[in-house]
């Protein structure tokens, strides 16, 4: 007998948090993840997150984001963020969030690709202070269920409907979960490569689902590369230096300790330099200068990143630091419509899992917080207008837990899946 919640959200980010916390009392809400509630790339952004300033910053903002995206972007979904920016910021402060503020007023600070400083930010662990208060307010919420150490192996799906998902425990066990309706709030995929600044547990699980229900897709070889993270050869995640520390006016120095390019030009841009200084420099890293910042700034602003140098033995407040550009962020993934919704009846999809063209080719700085959150209430919204007419359907027969007892191979081939259909989207574009 499969458990049976209203809506099913796969993952515990700042995306699937805020949609969970946009249902009714009435709702029964399920969300599970892989690991620990508190192990989601919504943890790590540190930079912070975008809001419009006022009518006159519209036009600079919608061109920074479509200039960023190489003009790919979807300009609808990217006027409907933008929009929604300030709502979403004054709900996230109703829950508690905690932005950092000159006197009574918000203090707002700038990345590469901005006109101008439009990020709200809480030091330098913007996404830990969002992610965490939106923890502690789902656990209140009597209608909220979260599972921990919980995967998803796949949906029940049957002529192009969802109807939930099957999952294995923390023992092995494997299960049907039947649902209304089902969220992908997966994250990205940086665990399927060697240098990333995402959690290694993060490997795109939902875009090989979709892929093998021929669930609509969209630009899977759309990945980004964070120009700076703190080299080291250790093993594991890369440890990121955001971009608002070079918004604050850190610059990048080749091997000679000479500055060699504008290192508030979108991502893609410093990254493509960075590598041609390395390779001209025959080094595996260039160094990462943050002189022209006043020390107390350094320990104010950038506590953390102070904190993670100062162990790898590098002191940014006296020394160069090394960066090297890793794997960052998702821009493709499932295929959306305005309000979240995939190709495939009672699915959607959000956050880095979703691609609703907001970021284009390659993302803004600090979008991605913001579009995560207006599109996860949106879809809750959505949900909840339809809610009520929707039935649980029958699903015997059509699950059968017996081909999931492989799961390392089941995960392979995912991996195998995802591989595959970057290297034919990237061909595609050549």
């Amino acid at each position: 007998m499969a458990k049976k919640t209203d809506v099913l959200i796969v993952g515990t980010g700042a995306a699937g948090l805020f949609c969970a916390l946009h249902f009714s009392e009435q709702t029964q809400v399920l969300m599970i993840t892989k690991e620990e509630a508190d192990k989601s790339d919504s943890y790590l952004a540190q930079g912070g997150m975008c809001m419009l300033r006022d009518e006159e910053d519209y036009e600079q903002y919608f061109e920074d984001t479509m200039r960023a995206g190489h003009y790919e972007n979807n300009k609808s979904s990217v006027e409907v963020m933008i929009r929604s920016s300030g709502d979403m910021v004054q709900e996230l402060i109703g829950y508690g969030v905690d932005f950092n503020r000159n006197g009574k007023e918000l203090a707002f600070t700038r990345e590469g690709g901005h006109s101008r400083p439009r990020i709200l930010f809480h030091e330098d662990v913007t996404g830990r202070e969002i992610t965490s208060t939106l923890l502690e307010n789902a656990k209140k919420q009597k209608n909220i269920t979260i599972l921990e150490h919980t995967t998803m192996l796949d949906i029940i799906a049957d002529d192009n409907n969802c109807y939930g998902i099957i999952v294995q425990d923390i023992d092995g066990g494997i299960s049907a979960v039947q649902a209304k309706y089902t969220v992908f709030a997966c994250g990205g995929l940086g665990g399927l490569f060697q240098h990333s600044t995402n959690f290694r547990h993060i490997t795109g699980d939902a875009v090989a689902i979709a892929k093998c229900h021929d669930i609509e897709l969209e630009h899977v070889d759309y990945i980004q590369i964070h120009p700076t993270t703190l080299y080291s050869e250790k093993p594991g995640r890369r440890f990121l230096i955001s971009e608002s520390v070079r918004g604050e006016g850190a610059i990048l120095l080749n091997k000679n300790k000479e500055r060699f390019c504008d290192e508030l030009l979108p991502r893609d841009i410093v990254t493509a330099e960075i590598k041609k200084q390395m390779k001209k420099d025959n080094m595996p890293y260039v160094w990462l200068s943050m002189e022209k910042i006043p020390k107390e700034e350094i320990e104010s602003h950038f506590p953390n990143i102070l904190r993670q140098c100062l162990e790898e033995g590098y002191d940014p407040t006296k020394e160069y630091i090394p960066v090297v550009p890793a794997q960052h962020y998702f821009m493709g993934g499932i295929k959306v419509n305005l309000f979240s919704r995939t190709s495939m009846n009672y699915l959607y999809a959000i956050g880095e899992t979703a691609c609703n063209g907001v970021h284009g080719k390659n993302r803004l700085a600090s979008n991605s917080l913001l579009e995560s959150i207006v599109f996860a209430k949106r879809a809750a919204d959505k949900i909840m207008e339809e809610i009520a007419q929707t039935e649980f359907a029958e699903i015997d027969g059509m699950v059968s837990l017996e081909k999931y007892q492989d799961v390392g191979k089941l995960k392979a081939e995912y991996r195998k899946i995802i591989l595959e259909e970057i290297e034919r989207e990237r061909k595609s574009h050549e």
